[in-house]
This record gives structure tokens, C-alpha cells and sequence, in this order.
């Protein structure tokens, strides 16, 4: 068959079974099987496709219908601009994120020297953006799982800022000794009811970095409490929450002494970052 024809019939077949994007995906996944760009499917539209890269998209696109996402299948995810490898043991990164780092950037003073403390890392998105952008950014990364941090550590090789950011096994702060200018956080954030209404798709994800405890508050309780003993006097905390959050969280952190609290919208319009300061005295 040709490209055209095997997009066709993938096509169909993910509408068949459900599968949001269906059209996208299977270019998507086709590009992939052929190390091709979209744009030369459409231009090679006629070109016959070998059966044995035919058979490997068949196998592909039925990795697709038991909900396996298309980000690990090929193994890629696009943040912030930049290319990053993602497989099952890390959060595939969403463009909503991109609000926090963008956040970040905008009080950033190219002067000065920046500590950074990116807590709860998975593959590294926020830590590797960061340290991209920010020329003498000095930036530690942080997750409990050993798997998430060599995706992490592998996605700062591919971009090239792998000097620029120390990697940490640690749970949650036990072992962070240092203060920082910024700590910035995208929690597990869903509440144990959300958690059982996730779609197919997403549970396939890592429970532990989607489960935020009962409420969905556990990790912005501990960090508010615990992540003032590692901020510098005036220095910023960022937390990317749940759309229905803001309340919560905000009284979290003003509990916890935090001054200036901000929150920020993503593009959907959604309530996604909340920024705050710590200050002594």
C-alpha cells in the first residue's frame, strides 16, 4: 500500500476504536515508523510503503488502540520548543507546564546567578527549559523514582545542559541541604476520586506522579512547609495546580507565612500557576 492508503486505513481504524487525534496520530506514527518528516508524507503521498514497515506500523497502531500514548510509542515529546525523550516512567509533559517555566523566566534577572530547585523533576521538562534559557543558572532536580531521573539526566544530555543541572534521588526534601533563589514544583496533583475518572489514555502514565492523596493536596502541603526551610529570604516559590485548586492551595501557602501570592492563568484559560514569595521578617 502507499502512504496515502495506509493513512487512510489507520486512520479509520483508530476512529473505529475511539482514539482521539486519529488523524494526526497516525501520520504521527507513521512519520515515525518511516524517519520521516509529516511533510514528506503529504509530498510522497503515492510511494509505496515496504511490507515490513507496514507490518511495524500495524503493530504500532494496535499499541495506539489499547491506549498506550503515542508519546511512548515514539518515544518524543515537544516542551517548551525543545525535544524530549519520554517513555513509561516519566508524565508525558503538557504545553500547560509551559505557564510555569514561562513564569519563571519572566522574573528572571539575567545578572544575577540563580540556585534553582526544581522539586518532583520526572523527565526533567521544567529543570532542562530552564537551564536552556538561563545562561548561570545553577539548577538541582529532584524525584523518588531512579527511572524518572535517567530520563531526566538523558533529556539534559540531548539538549545539551547537562553541567548545568544536578540530578537527586530524594524523597520529597530529605535530601536537600541547600537554600535556593527559586523552587518550583508541578506536583502529583489529582484527588482520589479524579484519580478513578482519569482516561484510559492517561492511566497508563505513572500513578505516582498523578496521585496527589486523597484531596489532591498532599505535596503542596509539604512543600509550602517544608520548602521555606530551602528558600533564601525574598526568594520565589512556583506550583503548577489543579484548575480547580487556587482556593486551596493559597491558603496553604498563606498559612504557611508565604507573602505576595499570585495566580496565573494557562492559555486555556484555566487557573494553572501559583507564585508566591518567602520572606523573613
Amino acid at each position: 500500500m502507499t502512504i496515502k492508503e495506509n493513512l487512510v486505513k489507520a486512520t479509520e481504524l483508530l476512529k473505529q476504536n475511539k482514539i482521539e487525534d486519529s488523524t494526526l496520530k497516525a501520520r504521527l506514527l507513521l512519520a515515525f515508523v518511516l524517519n520521516k518528516s509529516k511533510e514528506y508524507l503529504v509530498i510522497n503521498s503515492e510511494q509505496e510503503v515496504n511490507l515490513t514497515l507496514e507490518k511495524k506500523y500495524n503493530n504500532l497502531l494496535n499499541k495506539l488502540i489499547s491506549n498506550v500514548p503515542l508519546q511512548y510509542i515514539i518515544n518524543s515529546q515537544e516542551f517548551m520548543g525543545l525535544k524530549f525523550y519520554v517513555d513509561e516512567n516519566v508524565l508525558i509533559p503538557r504545553q500547560d507546564t509551559e505557564t510555569l517555566v514561562q513564569e519563571v523566566l519572566k522574573i528572571i534577572d539575567s545578572k544575577r546567578n540563580y540556585k534553582i530547585l526544581d522539586m518532583c523533576t520526572g523527565s526533567g521538562a521544567i529543570a532542562v527549559s530552564l537551564a536552556k534559557s538561563v545562561f548561570d543558572a545553577n539548577i538541582t532536580a529532584i524525584d523518588i523514582s531512579v527511572e524518572a531521573l535517567k530520563v531526566a539526566e538523558k533529556n539534559a544530555k540531548i539538549n545539551d545542559v547537562k553541567d548545568k543541572i544536578e540530578f537527586i534521588e530524594s524523597d520529597m526534601f530529605s535530601k536537600v541541604s541547600e537554600k535556593y533563589d527559586i523552587l518550583v514544583s508541578n506536583p502529583p496533583y489529582v484527588d482520589e476520586e479524579h484519580m478513578k475518572l482519569l482516561s484510559k489514555e492517561v492511566k497508563k502514565e505513572p500513578q505516582i506522579a498523578l496521585d496527589g492523596g486523597e484531596d489532591g493536596l498532599k505535596f503542596y502541603k509539604i512543600i509550602a512547609a517544608e520548602g521555606k526551610k530551602h528558600l533564601n529570604s525574598h526568594g520565589w516559590l512556583f506550583l503548577e495546580i489543579g484548575y480547580n485548586q487556587k482556593e486551596q492551595v493559597c491558603e496553604i501557602l498563606s498559612n504557611q507565612g508565604y507573602k505576595n501570592i499570585v495566580c496565573v492563568k494557562d492559555l486555556a484559560g484555566n487557573d494553572r500557576v501559583i507564585m508566591c514569595k518567602f520572606q523573613i521578617g
